[in-house]
């Protein structure tokens, strides 16, 4: 076995180099790597198809603007927060034996979430359903590291990114026409027949055993993880909710002291969960960090837009979830570009050209997003959006994979699956609370700014509920007719303001990821250097690597 991963990192590292010919995929390497994509869409499809029926859902049950955020970034939750530890499990244990559980977890998970009675079961489900991926979708990304190597291998990943992030953008359009025929709880059942369909190709076609290791698994420092990712996130979450401040905080400390003992506990482990070594490799962290940034800024462009192309400009939920058909499409069309950008130029090229592609649709949406538009501005936003993340998400997977041995690929795909989830929760978490702290503090001007007779009506469960939701104004719209229109506008007005600073705050955080890239990822000959060294075993990076 040691001999046969020595042979396998080495091809990757001489294919890296240039000097195999076009390296190696596994027998039946198409249909693998087929049922490989459609168990990433599973987790990718249920990662996205909230977005559209969260008008819906708020209306169902009355929720908060700050009670949707927690249902949008549920599953990204939970998948962010198992994926380390439940990828580890997968090099211990079997990753086709993970990858057939979470499959099968994910279809009670939807089912519960589309019977849910209430907002909290609903949250709640959505949380199972991303453990539920935090089992299979590190898997996909960790067999094809160690199944592919060379060009083979950067042509794979580029496939698995594209059609990938592809499925999760063409999500809300499947959850627009279901919601149109049925209701909002049928965006949750779409997943299961992809699931059984996935479970029966995977059990088939895919390899039971593929270079697992044989340390054992670090369960503390998994713990750590999972309550860091999680505090973390819901901290965010409630940092804009009035009242909520000091929970927040608490939440935050929560996080930083788990964050610590995640540290200490990696630095003194036998066998660490997370070998930090690798992770200060300069081609690992700022892969990584990157592909956070740019991935969490695909989620919340799709968050913050869904809600706007609703609430603001009107559209149905079919017309709201094909308006990112561009996304989907031009995110195909650009992984296989990125990849043959990658052999060319190295990642670090193509990382800058994904951000500022990134930064230019998030310019589009601040300049431009506003009532009464066409659908041209929407179109080109969301399109620029898709080719930054078609072009930086394969450079960033497949550095994450060439910087670490193939034993230890559980941990390269995890941080991968970090990039989208913990990138998609954070980023929903932080343009959700911008928008609602933006949206309740508009609208609370526009309240302090109505003529005196209308402020005489204002009593204050009545601001409560206007302040809480768009939805929450439209519903008190609904019992106050006189003053429905003035109310609705205000509403809209204050969604967009807090729109805009989400918008700002998306092109802020493209810059610092450019800045990131540009300072500290290697140029092109020192990116192979660093892979061919290695791809030799050397757990430590050189001075300056």
């Amino acid at each position: 076995m040691g001999a046969e991963r020595a042979r396998v990192t080495t091809a990757a590292g001489s294919a890296v180099g240039g000097s195999a010919a076009g390296g190696s995929a596994p027998a039946r390497g198409g249909l693998v790597l087929l049922a490989l994509i459609l168990a990433s869409g599973v987790a990718n499809l249920n990662l996205s198809v909230a977005n559209v029926a969260l008008p819906s859902i708020g209306q169902a049950f009355d929720a908060s603007q700050t009670a949707l955020n927690l249902v949008a970034v549920g599953f990204s939750l939970g998948l962010a927060g198992s994926v380390l530890y439940l990828g580890a499990l997968g090099d211990r244990y079997g990753r086709k034996r993970m990858l057939v559980l979470g499959l099968a977890l994910s279809i009670p998970a939807a089912l519960i979430a589309a019977l849910a009675p209430g907002i909290e079961v609903l949250f709640l489900a959505r949380v199972f359903g991303g453990v539920a991926a935090g089992m299979a979708y590190p898997t996909t990304l960790a067999l094809i590291a160690a199944l592919w190597t060379g060009p083979k291998r950067i042509a794979a990943i580029a496939l698995w990114s594209g059609l990938g992030g592809a499925i999760s953008a063409l999500g809300p359009l499947a959850s627009g026409y279901l919601i149109g025929v049925f209701d909002w709880s049928a965006v949750f059942l779409m997943t299961i027949p992809l699931a059984a369909v996935t479970l029966v190709i995977v059990l088939l076609v895919v390899p039971a055993k593929v270079n697992e290791g044989t340390d054992p698994v670090d369960n503390l420092g998994g713990v750590l993880s999972i309550v860091l990712v999680a505090a973390l996130v819901l901290a965010i979450n409630f940092a804009a909710v009035p009242g909520a401040q000091l929970f927040a905080l608490g939440l935050g400390a929560v996080a930083v002291v788990a964050g610590i003992g995640f540290v200490l506990r990696q630095r003194r482990a036998a066998h660490p969960l997370y070998d930090l070594r690798i992770a200060a490799r300069r081609t690992f962290w700022v892969a990584a960090v990157g592909g956070i940034i740019v991935f969490g800024s695909l989620m919340g462009a799709m968050y913050v837009g869904q809600l706007f192309l609703q609430n603001v400009l009107q559209y149905s939920a079919l017309e709201a979830g094909a308006s990112i058909l561009p996304a989907a499409l031009l995110m195909v069309l650009a992984a296989p570009l990125s990849s043959r950008l990658v052999l060319r130029f190295g990642a670090r090229v193509v990382f800058l050209l994904g951000f500022a592609f990134c930064l230019l649709g998030f310019l589009t949406m601040l300049l431009f997003w506003d009532v009464g538009i066409s659908y041209l501005p929407v179109g080109v936003g969301y399109a620029l959006i898709g080719i930054g993340v078609g072009l930086a998400g394969p450079p960033s997977s497949r550095s994450l994979t060439d910087s670490v041995p193939v034993e230890r690929a559980g941990m390269a795909s995890g941080t991968s699956d970090l990039q989208r989830d913990l990138g998609g929760s954070i980023m929903q978490s932080v343009l959700g609370a911008i928008l609602t702290a933006g949206y309740s503090a508009a609208i609370a001007r526009s309240i302090a700014d109505a003529p005196a007779d209308v402020q005489s009506e204002v009593t204050s469960s009545v601001a409560a509920q206007l302040q809480k939701s768009f939805d929450g104004a439209v519903s008190i719209a609904k019992q106050y007719p006189d003053y429905a229109d003035g109310i609705v506008s205000a509403a809209r007005q204050s969604f967009l303001d807090g729109a805009d600073w989400a918008y700002a705050t998306g092109m802020l955080t493209m810059l610092i990821g450019a800045v990131l890239v540009f300072l500290f990822y290697p140029r092109r000959e020192r990116e192979h250097e660093l892979f061919r060294e290695y791809a030799g075993g050397n757990p430590e990076p050189r001075t300056g690597g």
